[in-house]
């Protein structure tokens, strides 16, 4: 069928019965839902009586928008980083493995100073200045004890008859042995130092850093927890009755989160790097991320407002953002 004959009885129909102008300018869009528009465009275009206004209007919304877009940065940056958060001295020797002390305050002192009264709390050992832990898995009284054996065992043997001996070259020979002793205390103090060490021996000492300053055996001596909700007497008996720990604490989310901080930024730092394209690498930081998400929300519900809580976040460095929101690595 042709389209003349298509259009004759819509033809016939506005022969017959006119319609309004302003009901249809159009003969062939009859039956259109949305209203005609000439092809001049009349009407479109806003007519600005008032330029200036326009100005002030347009300045405004400028305005607004740059306005809008510093607001959006202020409250980024207060959420803060959700994979690094704050750096802090305790988050930046995780590098070398050797403690950063802080800024000496009246709460936070040397974990080598002594209390000077049964009342005054042990200090935080987040904030030591000595190197606790060392390579190979020793601790510093092992190595100080082996080396004063190793001096006993090659002192100088002094003469019995004393009728014969040399004072003169006894003293050369102690002398030569100190100096001796003093050389190789140094050598092996390198030797074992953590900023020598591999990265599994620097992750090891970290770990257990973590163990010595979150872990509630040490924490709960100069910490105070959460103020006992309202409960039923019989999780209050067994609150009281709970047995004392075994060890050292190495389950509590606190102790978890800081491990988790460690090896996040073991992995971001490579990520960053050289690696840009590691797929596994990239998949591997996204679930520890959002394994320490987990673990924060925990415990923002279980220790808010306790000093768990803004302890290992200010020793951590931890904001907002690794917890709220969600996190994405680019």
């Amino acid at each position: 069928m042709s389209k003349a004959a298509l259009q004759w009885p819509i033809k016939s129909v506005l022969d017959n019965f006119p319609l309004p102008q302003y009901t249809c300018q159009n003969p062939y869009r009859l039956f259109s839902s949305s209203p005609y528009k000439s092809k001049s465009g009349h009407g479109l275009r806003k007519n600005i009586q008032d330029s200036y206004a326009h100005d002030q209007a347009q300045r405004r919304q400028e305005a607004n928008k740059r306005r809008q877009a510093e607001l959006k940065e202020q409250r980024r940056a207060a959420l803060g980083d959700p994979i690094r958060g704050h750096t802090t001295p305790f988050v930046e020797s995780f590098d070398t493995g050797l403690p950063r002390p802080a800024t000496a305050s009246v709460e936070q002192v040397s974990h080598t100073t002594t209390a000077q009264s049964p009342q005054q709390p042990p200090p935080s050992p987040a904030n030591a200045t000595g190197e606790a832990h060392l390579n190979y898995s020793l601790t510093k009284p092992e190595l100080l004890d082996s080396l004063d054996y190793s001096r006993v065992l090659s002192e100088p043997l002094v003469s019995a008859d004393r009728s014969r001996a040399d004072p003169a070259k006894e003293a050369q020979d102690a002398k030569q042995h100190k100096a001796e002793h003093a050389n190789a205390y140094e050598a092996v103090s390198r030797i074992v130092s953590l900023a020598n060490a591999t990265g599994r021996e620097r992750s090891r000492a970290n770990v257990q850093r973590i163990i010595d300053t979150f872990g509630r055996h040490n924490t709960d001596k100069y910490l105070k927890s959460k103020a006992p909700s309202l409960q039923s007497t019989y999780s209050t008996d067994m609150a009281q009755k709970a047995l004392p720990r075994a060890g050292p604490d190495t389950g509590s989310s606190e102790v978890q989160i800081g491990i988790l901080t460690a090896k996040i930024r073991v992995l971001a730092d490579r990520y960053e790097g050289a690696n840009r394209n590691d797929k596994v690498g990239k998949r591997d930081l996204r679930l520890l991320l959002h394994k320490r998400q987990k673990l924060l929300k925990y415990m923002e519900r279980k220790e808010r407002g306790s000093q768990r809580w803004t302890n290992m976040l200010e020793t951590l460095g931890l904001t907002e953002a690794t917890w709220k929101g969600q996190i994405a690595v680019q």
